[in-house]
């Protein structure tokens, strides 16, 4: 099953005004529902390099493991849908390339990078996360963070030693405690929410979060939802206004219609109530 006419999608990608290149990478098979986003770090051009890889990787698996597999299919072990694993699987194959390719090539030493991808399926999404990159959705008027960051900040937010507040204002928020490519494996969070109608989801490398209140962002999701290319660039240039200290990165995506797999998940749910 197609989602194109079932999700509308924008992706978008800038410098900033410090950086001189942009270690970010996006990409995105809307045919599946599958939208990546990375923001690479580590030696000179080496973090493009790393976030290529991750999202060619997870692009190419996932599309072929979509394919093969039934989707809707629960792994006994996780409790996860089959999606859900293929798209974990296809991230941890993505780390072992960036980590093989850094310690073959001298010029990729200690190269790395963060992720966040949403795939799409019979009303739900599939969300994995490793580092600092974020998922944002926005339904109803109430706009949330659905992923914590893997970051030292975060540690110590969920410690006690600072509220949600104090670490929007701090300034050591960029020190990630997990990234692909650093070791041989990687521990990706997985979650499985919801999805419904005229939902708005967004995913953003840190150069947006740090450089813009998750208020502004709101606000600008909800002045400007009738054009999502229009948001993307209006997120852009807050960004870039504030001081675009880092490259910054935007997919946003909105839900125009509900897309239940026929024989998916929820399927099997009323069939087993019927």
């Amino acid at each position: 099953m197609s989602l194109k006419g079932k999700l509308s999608h924008v992706e978008l990608t800038d410098t900033g005004r410090v950086r001189d290149h942009n270690e970010d990478a996006i990409g995105a098979n809307v045919d599946i529902g599958l939208m990546v986003l990375a923001d690479g770090m580590g030696g000179y051009n080496a973090g493009e390099v790393a976030s290529g890889i991750a999202v060619k990787t997870i692009i190419d698996m996932v599309t072929e493991g979509c394919a093969r597999e039934d989707r809707a299919d629960i792994e006994p072990e996780t409790g996860f849908m089959r999606q859900t694993i293929i798209l974990r699987d296809a991230i941890r194959r993505a780390n072992k390339i960036i980590h093989q390719t850094a310690q073959s090539q001298p010029q990729c030493e200690g190269m790395g990078t963060t992720l966040v991808a949403c795939l799409f399926y019979d009303n739900r999404v599939s969300v994995a996360h490793v580092g600092d990159s974020r998922l944002y959705r926005l339904r109803d008027n109430r706009f949330e963070q659905i992923t914590l960051d893997h970051s030292l900040l975060q540690e110590l937010v969920d410690r006690g030693f600072y509220s949600q507040e104090e670490a929007q204002r701090s300034t050591n928020r960029n020190y990630v405690t997990r990234a692909l490519g650093v070791e041989p494996e990687v521990e990706v969070e997985l979650q499985e929410i919801d999805a419904t109608k005229l939902d708005y989801y967004l995913l953003c490398s840190d150069g947006l979060p740090d450089m813009v209140e998750d208020e502004d962002i709101h606000l600008t999701i909800s002045t400007f939802s009738a054009n999502l290319d229009t948001i993307g660039q209006q997120l852009i240039k807050l960004t870039n206004d504030n001081g675009g200290r880092d490259n910054v990165s935007v997919v946003l995506v909105k839900v125009l219609d509900e897309y239940p797999a026929k024989g998916g998940l929820m399927d099997k749910i009323r069939g087993f109530f019927g």
